[in-house]
């Protein structure tokens, strides 16, 4: 199964991006061609090939930029084509500025407008072909899920929920009433026994043992059996985590943390984790000086109060420092104590709700990682009066804190702001995953997609 950064992508899907990817240099390729003939064609093949990749990188990111290759949402053709068109524009905005600086990639007038009706064309085909395929659940992997209790209803709300998960569950196998209701168009086996003989009958993939109490239940045996006949069995908890790209806290032992091969650490990776955080804060910090000087004029004259706002965080093994931002509140913001920032929170200044959508009230954290208090990835830091109440009611929570904090994180990318307990608990999940497979290529990932969640002002309050 392909695997980016320890999260499945289902094959088709990275088919899909391929794919797409192909029909647009060969769609501006076959245009040239039709123009120009294969003699002078073939003559400058290296050139024009450089050129096609060139502007099919820069129309793909474009589509990812938009949401494009975010296919778990079926969205209607409307909105489909309305975000392409957008998309394109960007791009072709994007190219027409590299075409001014670099002036030997620009393709020709009458081939680019003719390849840009050809990569229309030919990109709506392809998104309808492989919309009827997600549709119909074409070339997904059928799994039996061994289990009927709430990791098996969690299981199936994320296979149910994304529909370009990659699976499709044909059956449930357990012999207790379902504590939780169970999506009604799968059937549930009582018969444990017959275990085998469903994986034949169905033809699967996969086992995914998903008990809420393994303890004296597991039906090893049967399980054993199904594996030596060729049918992989994947532990409920390791099948959702690289599914959903975090881990089921509450279902998870002391034990499973202690002996687990990863959230390993090494010197190396420290090294080059800080070397990286120092260059992108002192380059952050001179490129983002314009905005830093308009935000201070803007705030002083906006609402009284001092310009910068200091509050204190819990970062790494429990150290307590002093996290800087703009400030982006009434300086009044918390005359009634410690509250969580709400939706259209109303303590919000005019200015401060625009720097939040766009992050620049956190740029002044780029001291505090200069400092060493913060990483630019990592865990958000949060406030010690909640983390005393979230430490004592989420289990493992303070493992958050064997890491610094971040500026970004990859529970910010992943889940939305958090102002709740519940809030909370999912966005350890995102951060456990992180601190268990961090390395310096998922730093960047993360930075890459905070920089699509900014533009596009996702999460923030």
């Amino acid at each position: 199964m392909p695997y980016i950064l320890k999260k499945y992508y289902p094959p088709r899907n990275v088919f899909f991006f391929l794919g797409e990817g192909l029909l647009i240099f060969f769609s501006i390729n076959a245009v040239y061609l039709f123009f120009k003939g294969s003699e002078v064609f073939y003559s400058t093949i290296l050139l024009y090939g450089m050129r096609s990749l060139f502007m099919t990188a820069i129309f793909q990111l474009a589509l990812y930029f938009f949401d494009l290759y975010d296919l778990s949402e079926d969205l209607s053709a409307q909105h489909v084509t309305a975000r392409v068109v957008q998309a394109f524009g960007a791009g072709c905005i994007v190219l027409a500025l590299v075409y001014y600086f670099f002036p030997i990639i620009v393709i020709p007038t009458r081939v680019f407008a003719a390849g840009f009706v050809a990569v229309c064309a030919s990109i709506f085909l392809w998104r309808f072909l492989y919309n009827y395929v997600l549709k119909k659940k074409m070339f997904a992997q059928r799994v039996i899920v061994v289990g009927t209790g709430k990791m098996a209803r969690e299981i199936a709300d994320e296979i149910e929920r994304r529909r370009d998960s990659g699976f499709t569950i044909v059956s449930f196998v357990g012999d207790e009433v379902p504590p939780f209701s169970l999506p009604a168009d799968i059937p549930v086996s009582g018969d444990v026994d017959n275990l085998l003989q469903l994986c034949q009958q169905y033809r699967v993939e996969r086992v995914v043992v998903a008990l809420d109490n393994r303890r004296g239940k597991t039906p090893v045996q049967k399980l054993l059996l199904c594996k030596s006949r060729g049918f992989p069995v994947e532990y409920g908890i390791t099948f959702y985590e690289r599914l959903a790209g975090k881990i089921l806290v509450e279902k998870v032992n002391p034990d499973w943390f202690i002996f687990s091969r990863d959230f390993n650490k090494g010197r190396l990776l420290s090294f080059c984790k800080r070397f990286l955080d120092v260059m992108l804060s002192l380059f952050g910090l001179l490129v983002t000086l314009p905005f830093t000087l308009a935000s201070c004029l803007i705030i002083k004259l906006e609402s009284p109060g001092p310009i910068f706002y200091s509050q204190e965080r819990v970062g790494e093994l429990g150290k307590v420092f002093r996290v800087l931002k703009f400030r982006s509140m009434r300086s009044d913001a918390e005359k009634d104590g410690p509250a969580w920032a709400l939706k259209n929170d109303t303590r919000v200044t005019r200015y401060g709700r625009i720097m939040r959508n766009l992050r620049i009230d956190e740029l002044p954290q780029m001291w505090n990682v200069l400092k060493g208090d913060m990483s630019f990835v990592g865990p958000r830091p949060e406030r010690p009066v909640f983390v005393k109440k979230l430490s004592g009611a989420i289990p493992y929570y303070s493992m958050r804190h064997s890491i610094k904090p971040g500026i970004t994180g990859w529970a910010q990318i992943c889940y939305s702001y958090g102002a709740s307990e519940e809030d909370a608990l999912h966005k350890l999940e995102y951060d456990l995953y992180y601190i268990k497979y961090m390395s310096l290529q998922m730093d960047l990932w993360v930075i890459f997609q905070t920089i699509k969640t900014v533009l596009f002002q996702k999460g923030a309050r």
